[in-house]
């Protein structure tokens, strides 16, 4: 079976834009480092968003 899992996106709806960031919890994983990881996601994304507008 394929599957897949968006941890990353971004939706427009109206002139807002919804940004969703997550990742995988396994056995040792550290609940900070995971919460961390997950915003610097979400960060690259607004990035990419910001970035894009200055493309004409």
């Amino acid at each position: 079976m394929d599957t897949c899992i968006a941890i990353r996106m971004a939706v427009k709806k109206n002139d807002k834009v919804y940004i969703q960031a997550g990742g995988g919890i396994v056995a040792d994983s550290v609940p900070e480092k995971e919460y961390e990881e997950s915003a610097n996601k979400a960060k690259a994304v607004m990035e990419a968003i910001e970035n894009a507008k200055d493309v004409e």
